[in-house]
């Protein structure tokens, strides 16, 4: 299963064509400077810059090969939203000379505007998949900008782990106030332990291929695991990870006329 992954190098990479030579790279800030400004991945991905920190994202790298780009504003606090549209990438192994073509797609998540999408999803060519390897965007459009993106897989990617969670203090005005869908009694039901706590020890395991009729995560689409149980609205709901409770117990608060009953998500 994937393991959400702590920051790792941000690089630019040159995409390689079958008779151009590479293009220099763009500079990008380090990771020691994403620390600086105290920049940090929710997910446990890696911290990418967009135009001279204009805008961040984080990259999650999945075991099975599939990476979740969630995109952010200046201070990585701010979730931003672009035309939900594939968007074209290269993935370049370390050691090899070629990058291969791949596409990322708009999945968007709860409270994401009609025709838009903060998250991108994509799955690594075969000949990436468990591999150090090197991501190029080389357009990637941001309301009327267009950037060239580039990220490189940290070196312990492949491995299980459970995602980073938030804050202390940010899992307890969480999830011990309610608001909006979530209630006292969901906060009774749940226990005084936040996710991060009260599932610690449990290995996330983000199945991308669940079968027809199984129970998903409402926000990563994966197989739901009933061991990420959480009640909201008097209702329990099935996740994949804790940073996924956090983010719908998030969504429940601010926009509640958005969340579906869990019967709902289930793979079609």
């Amino acid at each position: 299963m994937s393991r959400s992954l702590t920051v790792g190098a941000v690089i630019a990479l040159a995409l390689v064509g079958c008779s151009k030579a590479p293009e220099t790279p763009t500079p990008v800030t380090t990771p020691s400077a994403h620390a600086e400004h105290g920049l940090s991945a929710a997910h446990g991905g890696v911290m990418v810059e967009i135009g001279d920190e204009m805008y961040h994202a984080e990259a999650v790298f999945e075991a099975d090969g599939t990476i979740r780009l969630y995109l952010l504003g200046n201070d990585a606090k701010k979730v931003i939203e672009i035309d939900a549209k594939a968007v074209e990438a290269f993935a370049k192994p370390d050691g090899n000379a070629s990058a291969v073509k791949f596409e990322f797609a708009p999945i968007p998540q709860p409270g994401d505007a009609d025709g838009k999408t903060s998250r991108l999803v994509g799955k690594l060519p075969a000949e990436a998949v468990g591999k150090p390897v090197g991501v190029s965007i080389p357009n990637l459009r941001v309301g009327a900008d267009r950037f060239r993106v580039g990220f490189h897989s940290p070196e312990n990617a492949g491995h299980d782990a459970m995602p980073a969670k938030k804050s202390d203090a940010e899992a307890d005005k969480l999830f011990g106030t309610p608001g909006g869908l979530y209630t006292a009694a969901d906060i009774a039901a749940n226990g005084t332990k936040p996710p991060g706590e009260k599932f610690k020890g449990v290995r996330a395991r983000h199945d991308t291929e669940p079968k027809p009729g199984e129970k998903i995560c409402p926000i990563t689409d994966t197989l739901a695991n009933p061991q990420f149980s959480w009640v909201i609205g008097g209702k329990t709901y099935e996740f994949c990870c804790t940073p996924c409770i956090e983010e719908f117990v998030s969504a429940a608060k601010e926009k509640p006329n958005e969340i579906k009953p869990p019967e709902a998500y289930r793979k079609k």
